[in-house]
This record gives structure tokens, sequence and C-alpha cells, in this order.
């Protein structure tokens, strides 16, 4: 995840201390400086449970292929602490409740109080519309950390794609309930075809709702129409991250503490620190090893994170359904997620070697990771092709450097990969 109201922040204070001040010369950024990452590189990745695969909705996106039915054989509460108490042994730091709808188990506030007790973060990410303001308080007495709540635009355009009435008043309410619990929440807004003529609109509304956080989420090839034909352009990918970035820093500029993050596209990262490389170098060059921290190399499938399905199977992410690492009814999580044996895994974790094409030769690898490569194997067949995704442009991620502020980005880049 791309945190990009931290960053401003960091670079404001950068600046304001005399840290990172514009010159010619790069050598007034010391290696030495102290900096405050991003996130911290943990041995053990953070899980996402779907705890259950019903929906009390049909979305037209749905990246679980959820639907308003029972489905059967999802691991039981007894067997969901079994597989928790595990987690906690091997010091995962985090554990996101997920679905279809969470809030659609009965057990799920025994489930979260659990998770807390056994010293890991639980989280939530839901739809919104079963989020009720009893539902928020037992969540937050439960140990409830962060809730996630999706809302993909603004009006009754909402209601359709969940396939029922009421549903963007009902995330509002949802959100409303959280304040009044002290619970934190973000919106989670997909980028999407149909919601990306709107993004201005949509930022425009977080900022007269005063919405506290919202991470606009690229979109992840998986389950009911999330495919390439419903992303956007690597044009229009470009032209929403510029509009985010620039209300963002314009947030940030005027005192609104609304945070914004992106997330799903590790090239972000890259893009903020190219627009920072033209207008001050030095202090792209601070941000540069910051953005390291949070690539899939470090954060992403099979190394960052991980995924288990309602049933138990095991994924390297939530989103990678297709492949099965083992089932935690018959080996705990622990024993699955460690062995060498599975070539997916084992190459998730040293993916450089690996990849082909346009991220073999991409002189941000070291940082990006190689991006999202279920996104690669969804469209390519083959998990180490391209990420389509990616919207920087052949020269940007050449080797062959022309351009002044390219000649800095260069000589910040070697040195980072040397240190």
């Amino acid at each position: 995840m791309l945190d990009i109201t931290q960053l401003n922040c960091f670079l404001s204070m950068q600046a304001a201390t005399g840290t990172s001040k514009p010159g010619p010369h790069l050598e007034a950024f010391s290696a030495d400086d102290s900096l405050v990452p991003l996130a911290v590189a943990n041995p053990q990745p953070m899980v996402t449970w779907r705890v259950t695969r019903s929906c009390n909705l049909n979305c037209l996106h749905c990246t679980y292929d959820s639907r308003p039915r029972r489905y059967e054989s999802e691991l039981t509460t007894a067997e969901g602490k079994t597989l928790i108490s595990d987690l906690a042994a091997m010091q995962v730091p985090q554990l996101l409740f997920a679905g279809g709808e969470p809030l659609m188990r009965g057990d799920l506030l025994e489930l979260v109080a659990y998770t807390r007790e056994r010293g890991i973060q639980p989280s939530l990410y839901c739809n919104g519309t079963l989020l009720s303001r009893a539902q928020a308080t037992g969540l937050k007495h439960a140990g409830l950390h962060s809730v996630s709540i999706l809302l993909e635009g603004i009006g009754r355009e909402v209601d359709r794609h969940r396939g029922a009435p009421g549903v963007f008043n009902a995330v509002l309410e949802a959100y409303a309930n959280c304040e009044a619990a002290s619970l934190a929440a973000e919106i989670r807004t997909p980028l999407n075809r149909w919601n990306y003529p709107e993004l201005a609109a949509i930022l425009a509304f977080i900022e007269r709702r005063r919405i506290q956080q919202v991470v606009f989420a690229h979109l992840v090839y998986a389950g009911r129409g999330n495919g390439l034909q419903d992303d956007l352009t690597h044009d229009e990918k470009r032209r929403a991250l510029d509009l985010i970035l620039e209300r963002a820093e314009d947030f940030h500029g005027r005192g609104i503490k609304i945070k914004i993050a992106t997330d799903e596209n590790y090239a972000d990262g890259i893009y903020f620190y190219l627009r920072l490389a033209r207008r001050n170098p030095l202090r792209a060059a601070a941000a540069y090893r910051m953005l390291q921290a949070c690539g899939a190399g470090v954060q992403g499938a099979g190394v960052g994170r991980a995924g288990i399905d309602a049933v138990g199977d095991v994924h390297p992410d939530s989103y990678w359904a297709n492949y099965i690492l083992g089932n935690v009814r018959e080996t705990p999580f622990s024993q699955i997620w460690e062995k060498s044996s599975d070539p997916l895994l084992r190459g998730l974790r040293d993916r450089l070697p690996l990849l082909k094409g346009r991220c073999a030769n991409c002189r941000w690898k070291q940082a990006c990771g190689g991006n999202l490569r279920v996104r690669a194997e969804e469209f390519f067949g083959d998990p180490w092709m391209p990420d389509p995704a990616c919207y920087l442009t052949d020269k940007e991620i050449s080797k062959e450097v022309t351009e002044q502020d390219e000649v800095m980005e260069d000589h910040v880049l070697l040195s980072e990969q040397a240190a």
C-alpha cells in the first residue's frame, strides 16, 4: 500500500528541519539520515481469512464470486480458533477477516476477541450494509483494530452494482456507526472502468463528508467481473493517480486531516517518486528509501501476504484462489507456509530472477518487486510475465538515462541498491 498522506507528512517534516534542501548535488542527502519507514518488513505475513463465502449482496464485481446463499464445509468456530492459535504461535502480526460478508457469521465477535487475546491485530473488511451501531460497538469491545468498508462510487450507481437498493446510504451509515463507536474505519474504493469518470466527484465527496481515511485500490483480476476489460487503460491510470496525488497534497497543504492511500499496484510508488524527482530530486531520494519497504518483494503474495478461504484452503494471497498450497484442516498453516517445496511459493520469495519481459528489464524492480504476479498469471497464464496493470512507460523503466532529472534518479537508484 502507498500511504500518500504519510509520505507528504514525512517530506514536509524533512523540509521543515532542513534535512532535504533542494540543490545540485546528491551528496546533500545523507544515507545516514534517520527515516521512519512506511512499513517494517516482518518475517511473517499479514493473513486474510475469508471466513465465509456467503454474502447478503450480489455485486457485479465480487472478487470471491459470492452469492446470497449458504455454502457448505466452511471452517467451524473450533477450527477457526485452532487456526488463530497456530497463527499466534508463528507470530503473524495481523489477521484480516473478510468474505463474502464476514458479518454474516454469528461467531465473528468471538473470533475477533480470540484473535486479540492471542496477540494478533484483528481487522475487518466488509460491504457496510450489516455494520449497525451495535455491531460496531461490539467489534470495538471485542478488540477489533480497524474496519475497511467497500464503497465503489456515489449514489444510485452503487446500488445498481451491488444488486440491492439503499446500499450507498447504508455504507455511509456504517461509517458513521464506526465513528460513534470510536472504531477506526476506512473507505476502500476500487479504481475501475465504471467509476473512473466520477473520480473527481468522489474526492470532492470525501472532503465534504470528512472521511478520515480512503484507500483507492487498483483492480485485481479475480472473481466475478474483474478482468482486464473492467480495468482502466494505462493513460487513465496515470490521470487517476495524478488527480489522487494532487488532491492528497492539497488536503495536506490545507491542513485537512484526510488520509489518502492507494493499493494493489506497486508502480504507484515509482510514479510518485518520478513526479517528485522532477520537482525536488533530493526529497525524492529520501522518499525512494521509504518506497522500497512497500514493494511486492516485501509485502507481496507469498511473502508479506497470505490468504485462507472459507473452507481452509491456503493461497499465496487472498486473490490467488486458483492456486492451493494446502488446507489447514489437514496441515497447520504454519507448516504449509514455511514449506519450501512448492514451486510458486518458492518463486514468489525470490521473484526477481524469474521475471520476464518488461518486468525483467525494469530499473525499478528492486523497489516494485515485479508488482502483482497474480495479474500476470490471470492474463498470460504465466506468473512471471509482466503485470498488465503496470502503466509506467518504456522510457520510465528503461536503464537508458538521458535527461538530467533521470540522471539524478539513476544515481539515487544505484546508490540505494548498493546499500
